[in-house]
């Protein structure tokens, strides 16, 4: 697994005898978009918990860049990883730069000053929030406040980025908009996506999850196929000719009651 970025072989986690997620395997390399789907309940952010070190698994194994993770310490991983939930609540009176300048604390003493502030102006400037740098955070929008805790994790400069739902009450277009940023990026991501929609134009692999278990895990094109969508969350995948365009449609359908 040394050729890796993220592996994780067998992985479980039980709360005191009850199995909340169970047996799953997988393997991530550089620059990979791995998408976690399955209906509520599924265990989707336990999983990213688990992957990115927030929770400790009870069963199995995690490595990051060839190194089990549970020999790292919090610094150490925190200098490979960075997590944008979908609670996080920055504080609404500090302003944008300030807020992504603290993706910088795990590499404190480690790099330069002026190395420091190139990171967090280039974070800004490719989140497209270098105008808005001396804004509160408070005073931003939904998708900007979005952006701005994308950009602290690239000040934080992971190897592995993780999202928990980075989509959540953003509108169509800002939803596209941010998981386009996140493509573009040189890193290795892992996110959990509630719209199926978003995952063939987004991601490169997908594990699907259901009943807190994995049951298709791969490249997209291969996994996410007609039979486990219907089986999964019981609508129709549908691939159709763009009207306009020399490319396919993925569509989901789903039947309207009788």
């Amino acid at each position: 697994m040394h050729d890796s970025t993220l592996s994780a072989s067998g992985l479980g986690w039980s709360i005191r005898t009850m199995p909340i997620l169970q047996d799953i395997s997988l393997r991530l390399a550089h620059g990979n978009r791995l998408a976690i789907v399955g209906p509520n309940g599924a265990g989707k952010t336990t999983l990213l918990r688990l992957l990115s070190g927030m929770l400790q698994p009870t069963t199995g194994s995690i490595c990051l860049v060839g190194r089990p993770l549970e020999s790292m310490t919090p610094q150490e991983r925190a200098r490979l990883t960075a997590v944008v939930g979908q609670s996080d609540q920055p504080d609404h009176r500090i302003c944008v730069r300030d807020y992504v300048e603290l993706g910088r604390i795990p590499h404190a003493m480690r790099t330069t000053r002026d190395e420091g502030r190139r990171l967090v102006e280039d974070a800004l400037a490719r989140t497209g929030l270098a105008a808005l740098a001396t804004r509160a955070m408070g005073s931003l929008s939904g998708g900007e406040r979005q952006r701005a805790q994308i950009a602290r994790a690239l000040a934080q400069a992971p190897r592995i980025l993780f999202l928990d739902e980075p989509t959540n009450h953003l509108d169509p277009l800002a939803r596209r908009t941010l998981l386009a940023l996140v493509a573009d990026l040189d890193m290795t991501v892992v996110a959990v996506l509630h719209d199926l929609h978003l995952v063939p134009d987004f991601a490169t692999h997908v594990v699907v999850l259901k009943d807190r278990r994995s049951v298709a895990n791969g490249p997209v094109a291969e996994t996410l196929t007609k039979t486990v969508v219907r089986e999964v969350f019981g609508i129709d995948l549908l691939r159709l000719p763009h009207p306009h365009e020399d490319r396919e449609l993925t569509v989901f359908d789903i039947a309207a009651p009788l």
